[in-house]
């Protein structure tokens, strides 16, 4: 990728390690400053687009108020209004490809159980708002309706309530969903217990836009649990809240780019999801209260937020947490179909006293995470590579922690099950002395860490080497069926073993323990039923390896799962 040497970038070029710099002082802890600074990046680039946009002879466009079939009519009469074009609203932020990503099947087959049971054989996959899985963490608000804009489009029993327009200027649309999981666990968090249980949780959604000016979206969220021996998670129960509660307005177009800025409560999803996720896998999702400013072009993603996590109450209106400020600048260039690069820079500051530093020393935190991601595949091979580097200050210690992931796939494109396999090897440092001044534990932020270490929870990307192979089968197009085996060793001996939610579990000060953790294995096979529903079945067991069994004598986790899942 080369950038035009134009003034403006070469100011920016300039800009930015004085930014680094001012993003490393105590100053940083104050959040106004945090997200000025984070909204001052975003203009300046959105400016450098602007200026090289000019310099080329192009403008700046004013958002779209009419559809092109309708120019004639409207130059002739000037007292007739056109109506506004709708197939480019809202301007949806399509997933990214996660590690381990599989490619789906394509060419003619059943696409669902229902398609095999009524003959109803595809000559392409149909296409579906939603994933065709159990799973999935895309936020409700992008998910792509737009389709329904074409005429001839497959008819579903839910149109009607999807894509309301009101005159020519407004739209309202509706959804939801609904799940069912049923757990059996062994050796519950890593103790002696078992436990079986059922979590249930429903969504509703109301979308509403003026044209692509403003929007405003509420999600409504209600996660219970029956049946729990033990004291549920607090990822596990949530009656009755909002997940999404914000209003989006349009601020430009610049590069045939929409640019808007969002307030109130939304949730995140970055890249990989190892740093920033939704975490579908919990039973209440995750979500931030805040701002963000983004940019959408066909080529590149830019955005800047700077949020607070919420707190769940269970029985009470989810408040945000004033004691924890999350701030970070992300761009995505996607230079062709199936390949995309991440630049990214995160801040968290945790303001709670609970960082334990040289001496025992109790104080606040704030950690920075500067990273980088390439995905893609190519003639059949896949590859991801992904390197984070963390620095800050951890109570009275300074951090210096760093975490990378890397993988290597290949696609059996065109034989029987669509088979694909992949190599990988994670790691994400440690630290030896908890004595000294400085603190090398990576943090990993806010992740779906399930899907990369494994779906027992014990195991989190801080002080871990991952040893990993996953292979995805589809017997039919409508079933998927993963494999994966992981094998666990300690970063550093000294340093605890995290979970999945990066609390720390274990840990032999002396490291006569050793280092290797264990071996997981998991399966998992989804059912796609039909366009609204999936069902997914899944077993891991941890088998313990040297450190478990003298820090946790006994203990060999295992989890069977059956979850079914409805969306409309």
């Amino acid at each position: 990728m080369t950038l035009i040497s134009s003034p403006a970038s070469v100011a920016t070029s300039a800009a930015v390690p004085k930014m680094l710099s001012i993003l490393s002082t105590p100053l940083t802890r104050s959040p106004l400053l945090k997200f000025c600074l984070g909204a001052s990046a975003l203009s300046l680039t959105l400016q450098v687009w602007a200026a090289d946009s000019l310099s080329a002879g192009s403008t700046v466009t004013a958002p779209a108020t009419a559809s092109a079939s309708a120019t004639s009519e409207t130059s002739a009469d000037p007292t007739i209004t056109a109506p506004f074009d709708w197939s480019k609203v809202p301007p949806v932020t399509a997933p990214s490809r996660p590690g381990l990503f599989s490619i789906a099947p394509s060419g003619p087959g059943y696409y669902s159980l229902l398609d095999h049971a009524t003959g109803n054989q595809r000559q392409t996959p149909p296409v579906s708002p939603y994933a065709p899985y159990a799973l999935m963490t895309t936020p409700a608000f992008d998910i792509d309706f737009r389709y329904l804009e074409k005429p001839g489009h497959e008819k579903d029993l839910f149109d009607p309530i999807k894509r309301i327009h009101i005159g020519n200027d407004f739209l309202l649309s509706f959804g939801g969903s609904f799940w069912y999981r049923y757990m059996r666990e062994s050796d519950v968090r890593l103790t002696s217990a078992n436990d079986n249980y059922h979590l249930i949780r429903s969504r509703f959604h109301a979308d509403f836009w003026y044209q692509d000016r403003v929007r405003l979206f509420a999600e409504f969220l209600d996660a219970r649990s029956f049946g729990q021996g033990l004291t549920p998670l607090a990822t596990d129960v949530n009656h009755t809240d909002m997940l999404n509660l914000f209003a989006d307005i349009k601020i430009a177009s610049i590069k045939d780019g929409p640019a808007y800025l969002r307030v109130g409560r939304q949730e995140l999803l970055y890249g990989s999801q190892r740093l920033i996720s939704t975490l579908d896998w919990v039973n209440t999702r995750r979500t931030f209260q805040g701002v963000k400013g983004f940019w959408r072009t066909p080529t590149f993603d830019l955005d800047a937020f700077w949020v607070r996590p919420m707190n769940t109450e269970r029985d009470a209106f989810d408040n945000w947490d004033t004691k924890r400020e999350f701030f970070g600048l992300w761009g995505t260039y996607k230079p062709m179909k199936g390949q995309l690069a991440d630049f990214y820079f995160l801040s968290l500051a945790d303001n709670r006293d609970m960082a334990i530093g040289r001496n025992n020393a109790r104080g606040n935190s704030i950690v920075h995470t500067l990273g980088s991601r390439i995905a893609g595949d190519y003639n059949r091979f896949l590859y991801e590579l992904e390197g984070m580097y963390q620095f800050g200050q951890y109570s009275n210690q300074d951090i210096s922690a760093f975490a990378v992931a890397s993988g290597a796939g290949y696609h059996f494109k065109g034989t029987p099950m669509n088979p694909q396999f992949w190599l990988r090897y994670d790691f994400a440092s440690g630290d030896n002395n908890s004595a000294d001044g400085s603190r090398n534990t990576f943090n990993q932020l806010f992740p779906f860490g399930n899907y990369y270490l494994g779906w027992i929870d014990r195991v989190g990307r801080q002080n871990i080497h991952d040893f990993n192979a996953q292979i995805n089968l589809h017997p039919q197009p409508w079933a998927t069926f993963t494999a994966q085996y992981h094998r666990f060793y300690l970063a550093n001996k000294r340093d605890f073993l995290y979970n999945a939610a990066g609390a720390a579990t274990l840990r032999d000060p002396t490291g006569q323990s050793g280092s290797y953790v264990g071996d997981e294995i998991d399966f998992r096979l989804n059912v796609h039923v039909d366009r609204h529903q999936d069902i997914l079945v899944g077993y891991s067991k941890l088998f313990a390896g040297n450190f478990l069994k003298a820090r946790a004598p006994g203990v060999s986790p295992s989890l069977f799962y059956v979850q079914y899942n409805f969306r409309f």
